[in-house]
């Protein structure tokens, strides 16, 4: 079994209680689909501009997390067709970010739980 964990970005925390990215992680599907069996060790919402992250990180893998989800509101957003990657998401910084986690911790990180834009591959920073 996998421990993962997810980092949500403070500017969708209003208004998203991760529900869809606890059922797709529950369920195998979308961002959690290459997982034949996983849990959840623990989520932390990012803060601009995303330094913290490393230290989150650092925590989760302290506590058993063996890769890191990054929410798909990260660098997607919601449009009238779906979900799309093409104009980015809440993150500036997100590609930044995940290599600076994977460098420091050694967890393989990813973009995407819940709501994948349509044929997004998930990439694995590792």
């Amino acid at each position: 079994m996998t421990n993962v964990a997810i980092i949500r970005c403070e500017k969708n925390m209003e208004r998203c209680p991760l529900t869809s990215c606890f059922r797709c992680l529950n369920d195998k599907k979308e961002g959690f689909a290459n997982y034949e069996d996983c849990t959840l060790t623990g989520v932390f919402t990012c803060k601009c501009p995303g330094d913290v992250a490393v230290d989150l990180s650092k925590i989760l893998k302290a506590k058993g997390a063996e890769t890191i989800h990054f929410c798909t509101c990260t660098f997607a957003k919601k449009t009238d067709a779906g979900w799309s990657a093409k104009d980015g998401g809440f993150c500036e910084k997100i590609d930044e970010i995940l290599e600076n986690i994977h460098k420091e911790t050694g967890i393989p990180c990813l973009k995407g739980t819940a709501h994948l834009p349509k044929d997004y591959k998930i990439k694995t920073i590792q």
